[in-house]
C-alpha cells in the first residue's frame, strides 16, 4: 500500500505558519470498504487525480467489526424465485423515512457492485452451476442475503485494499479531520475547496507543521458512522466517525435520530447475534464487582418455554425492535437494559448452564425454535455443547480475541449496544450533499429509513460509493479553486484550529488538569445513559442541556498537553463528538415535538402508551411489571413518508467558512420552513442547529424505453 509522505509536499505560508498543501481533483476520506470502493472507481472511471486520507489503515468498522454470520444484502442470484429491481428497492423504501432514488440505485447497482467484490476475490458462495445462492434476513421477502462468515466486511476490505494499491493510489496515513475548507463567494452555493487535517503522528515541537492541508474539488467522505457519541457501543476501537466537521462546514444531516441497538459482547466488542442466541444461553446478572449472580430474566418471564424460545429469537431477531418488545423477543433487551443502566448491574451470557433448569427441556420450545434445532441436531446438552456442534467457529473467535473469552471456562459479558447509524449526512441521488463536491458514503451517509434489511448497509457502502466515482468522473472533474480563493478559506479554519490547541496546551501549562479524556468519557457516557435504546422527552432534554453547556464552554474549558499528540488529536476529536451530539440530541428534541414515537430501534417513553405485556395464557394482554419508562406507544409510520433535516449554523462572527449552513441553495424539494426546536441566539458559542421535514422523495417513474435510454446515455451517460 503506497503510504505517502506529507513532508514531501508542498509548503505555503498560511496563518503565518509553514503548512504542507496537497493538491488533487478528489480527495477519499476513509479506508474502510467505503473508502476503498469510492478509490477504485475513481480510478476505474478515470480519474485518478484522488488521493486517500485516514486517522489510521488499520482501523475503523468495516475491518474489525463482523458478526457471528454477517450479511451481505443484494438482488437475488440464485434460484427459481422471482425478483427485481424494483421490488428490491420498494424492501429499502418500505423501511419508512428513505428517499425513493437513493433505494432505486441501491436496488439497481447492487448486482453490479455485489459480482465486482467476487471478482476482486471476496469468497461469496455459489452454487457448482455457479449461481449465488441466498439466505431470508431480517425485513427481507426473499432471499437475498450472503454471507462469506463473521468477517464479510473484512473480506471486502482487503480485496479492495489489493486493488487500490495496485492502482498506485497514494494513502495519507495518521490523519485527524480537522474541518472542511468551504468556498461561498460563488452565487451558486457552497462549494467544497479543501480540508484541514491534523497530522496525529507528528510531535508538536515546532519542527514539523502538525497539519496538512489538502486543496480539493470533491471530497468523498467515508469516515463510517459517529460511533463516538456513545460508550455502550459494538463499535471497533478506533471507529469514532467525523460527522461534527461536516456539520460545521454546514452539510446537512437526515433522518439522524434513527439508530440500530443490539446486544453485544463489551470485552471484545462484538455481535451476540446468531448461533451465540439459538443455543440458548444462560442470562445471568452480577454487582459491579461480580458478586451477587442471578437469572433475572425469570423474574419477568416466569414461564420456562416462553423465556428459551424468546432467547433463542434473539438469534434471528437481533436488532433491537421496539415492534418486537410489547410481547416479542426485544423484550429481552429492555430485560438486559434495566439491569445495566438503570440498576447499575453486569450482565453476562453463560454458555456453561442451561437457563433456569440444570436439564434442557426442549420439549418446551415453541415450534419454531423446537424444528430449527432439531434439524441442527443439537437437542442435547448444555449451551457450549450445542454452541460447538453448531457452529465451532463461533466458540473459537473469541478465543482469538484480544481479550479473549473461553466460553467453555468463562462467562461473555454484554450489553445493549449502538451498532450502526440508519440516518447520517444528507445525500442526493448521487450520494452527493447540499455542499457543492462532499459526498458522504458508507455509513457517514443518511441513505437508510427507519428499518432496513440485515446486510443493506455493505450494499449501500458500495452503491453509494460507486454513484459518487460516476458523478465526480463525469460531471466534476474540474480543477480546485484558485489559490487565492482557497488560502484565503483556508486561513479562517487554520487559524481557528491553532488559537483551540493554543489555549487549551496554556491551561494544561497553567497547571489545570488535562480533561480531554475525561471529556469524552463523559458526553459518550450522558449519551449512552439519556439517549440510547430507551429515551425520553426529559431525559432527552437533559442530555441537551449538559451538551449544549459543555460545547458552549468548550472554548474556554479543554485542557490539553500540547506535548501529547494523543491529548491534542483528543482536543479535535470531543469537539467533533460533542458537535455531533449536539446535533443528535436536538434533532431527537425535534422528534419527540413534531409528535415522533417508537419506532425502529427505540423506545421513546409515552405515559399514555402502555408497557410490554405477558404475552401468553389467559392473561395474554396484561402489562408486565416494569418500570414506566418502558411504557410506549408504536409511531405505527405516522411519520414514515417524511424525513427530518438537520442543518447547524455557527454563531455570529465565527471564522469563516466554517458553518456555512447552505439554506439558501435553490431547491424544489417540498420541504417546509427551516425552524429551531429550542430557542438560541445567534450569536450562541454552540451553535444553532434547525430543522425542518419534507416528504421523502419516491421511487423514481424513469423511462425505462431501451431506445430512449440508450439515445440519452450515448449523449451524457445519464448522469446529471
Amino acid at each position: 500500500m503506497p503510504i505517502a509522505d506529507a513532508d514531501s509536499a508542498p509548503t505555503q505560508t498560511i496563518a503565518g505558519q509553514q503548512v504542507p498543501v496537497v493538491s488533487t481533483n478528489t480527495v477519499v476520506v476513509g479506508t474502510g470498504s467505503a473508502g476503498f470502493a469510492a478509490a477504485d472507481r475513481l480510478w476505474e472511471f478515470g480519474q485518478d487525480d484522488v488521493i486517500m486520507v485516514t486517522d489510521k489503515v488499520g482501523a475503523g468498522a468495516s475491518r474489525n467489526a463482523g458478526s457471528d454470520k454477517q450479511t451481505y444484502y443484494k438482488l437475488s442470484l440464485s434460484g427459481e424465485e422471482a425478483d427485481s429491481v424494483h421490488e428490491m428497492a420498494r424492501t429499502l423504501f418500505a423501511g419508512g423515512a428513505m428517499d425513493g432514488d437513493n433505494a432505486l440505485a441501491e436496488a439497481a447497482l447492487s448486482a453490479r457492485a455485489f459480482l465486482r467484490l467476487c471478482d476482486l476475490g471476496v469468497p461469496f458462495p455459489q452454487s457448482r452451476s455457479g449461481e449465488f445462492v441466498g439466505y431470508k434476513t431480517d425485513h427481507d421477502p426473499r432471499r437475498r442475503g450472503t454471507s462469506v462468515g463473521p468477517y464479510t466486511s473484512r473480506s471486502m476490505v482487503e480485496q479492495l485494499e489489493k486493488k487500490v494499491a495496485r492502482n498506485g493510489t497514494d494513502i495519507y496515513d495518521n490523519c485527524r479531520v480537522v474541518d472542511l475548507i468551504v468556498d461561498d463567494t460563488t452565487d451558486k452555493g457552497p462549494r467544497i475547496a479543501g480540508l484541514l487535517l491534523l497530522r496525529t503522528d507528528v510531535p508538536h515541537d515546532g519542527e514539523r507543521s502538525p497539519y496538512l492541508l489538502i486543496r480539493c474539488t470533491n471530497i468523498v467522505y467515508a469516515t463510517g458512522g459517529p460511533a463516538g457519541i456513545y460508550a455502550t457501543r459494538v463499535f471497533p476501537n478506533g471507529q469514532w466517525g467525523a460527522s461534527g466537521a461536516a456539520y460545521r462546514g454546514g452539510v446537512r444531516g437526515k433522518g439522524v435520530t434513527e439508530w440500530q441497538f443490539g446486544l453485544a459482547s463489551i470485552k471484545p466488542r462484538w455481535n451476540v447475534s446468531g448461533t451465540y442466541m439459538q443455543v440458548v444461553p444462560r442470562f445471568v446478572s452480577t454487582d459491579a464487582e461480580g458478586n451477587d449472580e442471578r437469572e433475572f430474566l425469570t423474574e419477568t418471564i416466569p414461564d420456562y418455554g416462553r423465556l428459551i424460545s424468546l432467547v433463542f429469537l434473539k438469534g434471528y431477531q437481533w436488532p433491537f425492535d421496539v415492534r418486537k418488545a410489547t410481547e416479542g423477543s426485544s423484550l429481552i433487551d429492555l430485560l438486559v437494559y434495566r439491569e445495566t443502566v438503570l440498576r447499575g448491574r453486569r450482565v453476562f451470557l453463560d454458555f456453561r448452564s442451561n437457563p433456569v433448569r440444570e436439564t434442557f427441556d426442549y420439549s418446551e420450545l415453541d415450534p419454531e425454535p423446537f424444528e430449527y434445532l432439531e434439524k441442527a441436531g443439537v437437542l442435547f446438552g448444555t449451551p457450549i455443547e450445542r454452541l460447538r456442534k453448531m457452529n465451532e467457529p463461533a466458540y473459537q473467535f473469541y478465543l482469538d480475541k484480544n481479550p479473549y473469552v473461553d466460553l467453555e471456562k468463562e462467562m461473555l459479558e454484554v450489553d445493549v449496544c449502538a451498532q450502526h447509524n440508519n440516518g447520517g449526512l444528507s445525500v442526493d441521488r448521487w450520494w452527493q450533499s447540499n455542499v457543492s463536491g462532499f459526498f458522504p458514503v458508507g455509513e457517514a451517509g443518511g441513505a437508510h429509513g427507519v428499518y432496513r434489511p440485515g446486510g443493506s448497509a455493505l450494499n449501500s457502502g458500495q452503491v453509494g460509493a460507486t454513484r459518487a466515482a460516476q458523478f465526480i468522473a463525469a460531471r466534476r472533474t474540474q480543477d480546485p479553486v484558485a489559490e487565492p480563493t482557497f488560502s484565503a478559506a483556508a486561513e479562517a479554519v487554520l487559524t481557528d484550529a491553532m488559537d483551540l490547541v493554543a489555549a487549551a496546551a496554556e491551561r494544561a501549562r497553567s497547571g489545570l488538569t488535562d480533561n480531554t479524556g475525561t471529556m469524552l468519557t463523559a458526553v459518550q457516557e450522558l449519551m449512552s445513559a439519556k439517549a440510547g435504546p430507551v429515551r425520553s422527552a426529559e431525559s432527552i432534554d437533559e442530555a441537551l442541556q449538559q451538551v449544549h453547556q459543555w460545547l458552549t464552554e468548550y472554548g474556554e474549558t479543554i485542557s490539553a498537553d500540547s506535548t501529547s499528540r494523543r491529548s491534542v488529536n483528543r482536543t479535535f476529536l470531543v469537539r467533533d463528538i460533542l458537535t455531533t451530539a449536539y446535533v443528535y440530541l436536538s434533532a431527537m428534541a425535534d422528534y419527540v415535538g413534531k409528535g415522533g414515537r417508537s419506532r425502529g430501534s427505540v423506545l421513546y417513553t409515552d405515559p399514555g402508551g402502555h408497557l410490554p405485556k405477558v404475552g401468553y395464557g389467559t392473561n395474554a394482554d396484561a402489562e408486565l411489571d416494569l418500570p414506566e419508562l418502558f411504557r410506549f406507544s408504536l409511531d405505527e409510520g405516522a411519520l414514515a413518508d417524511q424525513v427530518q433535516e438537520v442543518a447547524w449554523l455557527a454563531p455570529d462572527g465565527a471564522p469563516a467558512p466554517v458553518g456555512h449552513n447552505g439554506l439558501d441553495r435553490p431547491e424544489d424539494d417540498g420541504g417546509g420552513d427551516w425552524a429551531q426546536i429550542v430557542q438560541r441566539e445567534e450569536t450562541d458559542p454552540a451553535g444553532r442547529p434547525l430543522f425542518r421535514w419534507r416528504p421523502v422523495r419516491p421511487i423514481p417513474a424513469d423511462d425505462d424505453f431501451f431506445e430512449n435510454v440508450w439515445r440519452d446515455f450515448r449523449e451524457h451517460g445519464n448522469i446529471y
